[in-house]
């Protein structure tokens, strides 16, 4: 097998884990999770996890390895996923990345970006202009030092726009000059494949899966992790689905209206999720609909892999 590691990428129910269980079927591989969610114990079904059996059919990374109370971030993700993609090559095995963080996958690909710590005093300053002036003059703030950095983010987007402010007062160097010179290389390859729906399709599916969580339990499952003591104000738990139905439970919303809620935030999240993705032009996109064959779709990318056509 060649030092090739598969990224399967995607939006939300676009079917990533099951050609990644496809590819599993055929090849010695092990499954790395890119979801900053399904490494969460307790979160099973608004996570779409895995099912155990498909957990016992092939090792999966970063799945139920924390409680919804811990923390982890994309710094973590990327230091261990490096290090078991090494033991992986060195056991012939695939590494097979899936997952629906763009942030995660990105950075696994292209590394960190070292940036400066915040200066606290600056960003008082910034956010005091953003309460007096608005999104929108920060913006153009950004715009005028760093248009790069400010054509790749929205305005309403504040938190990015002033970080990169910051980075550029801080270095002298622009926010978009430092990301470019910190690219990553590797001595492997990273080989991206998209699963690409037609969108109407895709929602169609999304609301066909919150209605199979709602019958699967999904309002049990909230209320089990709250009745363990973990705070609804967690990181973990805002999330789509969790947060809706946490509403619900608090009575701030009706049921009828959480699932509404969370069939909208999904499909919101699917689109911005391809937004994200449709950036990178090194994705390889697979057409597909509720007809296709993954076991094909996985054949198909293993002989991208052994004869490296795709690079």
């Amino acid at each position: 097998m060649e030092r090739v590691a598969a990224v399967i990428v995607g939006p939300t129910c676009s079917g990533k884990t099951k050609l990644a269980l496809a590819i599993s079927d055929k090849v010695n591989s092990e499954i790395i999770s890119a979801d900053s969610r399904q490494i969460f114990k307790l979160l099973n079904i608004g996570t779409a996890k895995p099912s155990k059996q498909e957990l016992h059919s092939v090792k999966h990374h970063f799945i139920d390895l924390l409680n919804p109370d811990e923390e982890f971030n994309v710094s973590k993700f990327e230091k261990e996923s490096l290090k078991i993609i090494e033991d992986l090559f060195q056991t012939d095995k695939l590494p097979i990345v899936v997952g629906g963080s763009g942030l995660y996958i990105k950075t696994l690909i292209d590394g960190i970006i070292d940036v400066p710590d915040t200066d606290p005093n600056f960003r008082k300053e910034l956010l005091e202009i953003r309460k007096e002036k608005g999104n929108e003059f920060l913006y153009e703030m950004l715009k005028s030092i760093d248009k790069q950095s400010a054509d790749s983010m929205l305005p309403q987007n504040w938190k990015r726009v002033i970080r990169a402010i910051e980075i550029y007062k801080t270095t002298n160097q622009k926010f978009s000059d430092i990301k470019n010179k910190n690219i990553r290389t590797t001595d492997f390859q990273f080989m991206q494949f998209g699963l690409l729906w037609n969108r109407q399709e895709l929602y169609d599916n999304i609301e066909k899966r919150v209605d199979e969580m709602i019958e699967m339990g999904l309002v049990e499952e909230v209320e089990k992790i709250l009745v363990a003591g973990f705070s609804p104000a967690l990181n973990s738990l805002n999330t789509v689905g969790y947060k809706e139905i946490i509403n619900y439970l608090n009575k701030e919303i009706s049921f009828e209206k959480a699932i509404e809620f969370i069939k909208r935030n999904t499909r919101r999240y699917a689109k911005r999720q391809m937004t994200w993705f449709n950036k990178d032009k090194r994705i390889m996109w697979i057409e597909v609909d509720n007809q296709s064959s993954f076991e094909k779709i996985a054949d198909e990318i293993l002989y991208d892999i052994k004869t490296q056509e795709y690079l």
